[in-house]
């Protein structure tokens, strides 16, 4: 029986579907399925996948419902005890799905696997090595934009990207799928906040390698859409993560993150896109639960909130 499923979140995929599944199709691990989740494509991408690639399941949903429903989607039609979810504008080494599998069975406290990431159009830089979360609200990549020489050896990180990475089904049925409310960006950091939460760790491995266009969906690194997005969900995994004395804790920081965010997007023009985010993520929380919270898991929580301050430190001082 095959151990692994691979899940494509696709959106107007057609210029770089192929190139993902061709490296799939070159893998040294041969057992495993992938299913493509298409959030209504009309740019031809799903005559691609049924006219080239039969051994894909294809998952045609009505609407486009984001990044999240989609691989909520794929996770529900998989019967694999992992998952690994793949970005449509990447291109994976051929040990990619050998390498996150071998690491993710080593140690049943594993929730999640991130690969190393590098920049398709400029390989010897990194486009992650995992994702890391400060005391400020900012989540960001390990590793952006430095020499591919460095962030060789595993290590343990706050998430992994879900561009690239391996996740395990018993813990994803613990903690919950992902939330659907993020629609896309920072699900991944949510979903890897709540696995710190319950004690699990995610580890990032140099093995695995992807090469990650980005922004493939949304058209460039800043827009309208995907900072408004990105800053209503900061907000989001803020309120629905941290309890309510975390927050206290934190205040003076995470007003000085989001004030420092507010002034950059503002410099760039989308300074009513950010904080009309801002706004909306204040009310997301209103209408979503918060994570709940148990006396049992008090040492994790100050364990990442030590974390959170150390994170921070090495930010401002990178």
């Amino acid at each position: 029986m095959s151990e692994v499923t691979v899940i494509i979140p696709n959106y107007r995929g057609e210029k770089y579907i192929r190139g993902c599944l061709d490296s799939l199709r070159e893998q040294t691990e041969k057992d495993f399925r992938v299913i493509v989740v298409d959030n209504l494509s009309k740019d031809g991408s799903t005559d691609i996948i049924k006219q080239e690639y039969p051994e894909v399941t294809l998952i045609e949903l009505s609407d486009n419902f984001g990044f999240s429903r989609a691989v909520n989607e794929g996770i529900k039609a998989s019967d694999t005890p992992f998952v690994i979810l793949l970005n449509n504008d990447t291109k994976a080494d051929s040990r990619f799905v050998e390498s996150l599998l071998s690491v993710i069975k080593e140690d049943d406290r594993i929730f999640s696997v991130a690969s190393r990431m590098l920049q398709m159009l400029q390989p010897d830089r990194l486009d992650g090595a995992g994702d890391l979360y400060c005391a400020l609200g900012w989540a960001y990549a390990r590793g952006k934009d430095r020499s591919a020489v460095r962030y060789r050896t595993r290590a343990d990180v706050f998430a992994a990207c879900g561009g690239g990475a391996i996740y395990r089904r018993k813990i994803l049925d613990e903690i919950g799928w992902f939330d659907e409310f993020h629609f896309a960006y920072l699900e991944d950091v949510d979903i890897g906040y709540r696995a710190r939460i319950m004690g699990y760790r995610n580890v990032y491995t140099p093995d695995a390698v992807v090469y990650h266009l980005g922004s493939g969906a949304s058209g460039s690194r800043y827009n309208d859409f995907k900072v408004r997005l990105s800053a209503r969900n900061n907000m989001y995994i803020v309120m629905k993560n941290m309890p309510t004395p975390q927050i206290i804790l934190n205040l003076p920081f995470l007003l000085i993150g989001f004030g420092v965010k507010a002034l950059f997007f503002i410099a760039l023009g989308y300074g009513r896109a950010y904080l009309s985010g801002i706004k909306r993520g204040y009310i997301l929380c209103r209408e979503s639960r918060k994570y709940p919270y148990s006396p049992s898991n008090f040492k994790n929580y100050v364990r990442i909130q030590l974390e959170l301050w150390l994170n921070m430190l090495k930010r401002l001082t990178a």
